[in-house]
């Protein structure tokens, strides 16, 4: 008998569920009898031992669903450590839980903040499992995260709906692409998406390039210009600046978000006029895409393999087009970020696409 806890931490993106459903799969037609405990809303659940037993039928189903069955929640791990508002040591509460329902292993789905303290957990003795979810590809140890894809496509078909209305009023129009501090979702979202200028966070941009890019265009006769920024796009003045300075002048700043500020300054230049979209949390939502739905299955089916095993400690990763378990202790506290020297990148520009540089 396996006693199995399941829980999602941090942003929710598609195929979590998928990913779920492919753990519990795989160890259920191995014939290995299982006890399934969800904790709810992430970390808060293992921390104030908030938890439902889960039968097989809670994954039938969920294959084409969004979002996660758990709940989720975000619980800094710079904050792990500190005790709670009423003195709750929060690591020892979660190993409590732990302890209490007699877990064999703990299966945990998330990003870099939560592979920071799954790690943090392993490192106190308990048999950890880790899937790489995130809509940001930045996840160290694995080439791909399950939910990237799925927010690609959606960031692309919102490009592809502002070409009509670019092109029909003759405007400069900036969609702001999510990603945190990587370019992986807006430089894929930006190339399927026929973007002209791409803004990236690891490619600081010079405002005068980016007018440039855009008077080359009006003077080949386009009508529009479509540039693709990420949420953490940053200028060439701005990159000079400490992470202090940089957080100051963003406290003070009276733009919503970097698309407005660029949206701004161009007007300003050259008189053009620009609207800026924000697809938002858009991206994070629906379905998963087919490719998220297989993808996170496989790496779900891994997971299990790795469970019935026993071989514990590691993150179910995608390397060079395999699955691989990568130990966590390589993966927590590192960000994957985008090379700007990086073969996808010579070529988008080989495809005019200009990146403000």
């Amino acid at each position: 008998m396996k006693r199995i806890g399941l829980l999602t931490s941090g942003g929710d993106c598609q195929a979590l569920n998928a990913a779920m459903r492919g753990v519990v799969k795989s160890i259920v037609n191995s014939g290995e009898q299982v006890e399934l405990y969800g904790f709810l809303d992430g970390y808060k659940g293992l921390i104030y031992g908030n938890y439902r037993m889960l039968d097989i039928s809670d994954f039938t189903g969920i294959l084409t669903r969004g979002g996660t069955i758990l709940g989720t929640s975000r619980v800094p791990f710079k904050t792990i450590r500190e005790p709670d508002e009423k003195g709750l040591n929060k690591v020892e509460a979660m190993k409590h839980s732990y302890y209490k329902i007699k877990l064999d292993c703990l299966v945990i789905l998330g990003g870099n903040g939560t592979h920071k303290t799954a790690n943090l957990l392993r490192e106190e003795g308990l048999n950890i499992v880790t899937l790489p979810k995130t809509i940001d590809n930045d996840l160290w140890g694995t080439d791909m995260t399950f939910g990237f894809q799925s927010a690609v496509d959606i960031a692309t078909q919102a490009i592809d709906y502002i070409h009509t209305t670019a092109d029909s009023h003759g405007r400069v129009f900036i969609i702001e692409i999510m990603g945190h501090k990587v370019g992986f979702l807006p430089l894929n979202a930006g190339m399927a998406g026929g973007a002209d200028i791409i803004l990236l966070p690891e490619i600081p941009y010079d405002l005068d390039k980016v007018i440039e890019a855009i008077n080359i265009r009006k003077e080949r006769g386009a009508r529009f210009t479509i540039i693709a920024v990420a949420e953490g796009a940053i200028s060439k003045e701005d990159a000079k600046l400490s992470k202090k300075e940089l957080k100051e002048k963003i406290a003070k700043s009276k733009y919503p978000s970097v698309s407005y500020e660029i949206a701004d300054k161009i007007t300003k230049k050259t008189g053009q006029e620009v609207r800026v979209t924000v697809p938002g949390h858009m991206q994070r939502g629906g379905s998963p895409s087919p490719y998220d739905r297989v993808f996170a299955s496989r790496l779900g089916a891994e997971a299990g393999k790795l469970i019935l095993k026993g071989e514990y400690g590691y993150m179910v990763g995608y390397k060079n087009r395999e699955i691989v378990k990568v130990p966590l202790e390589e993966v927590a506290g590192k960000l994957k970020m985008l090379d700007p020297d990086a073969a996808i990148i010579k070529e988008a520009k080989m495809l005019g696409i200009s990146f403000g540089d």
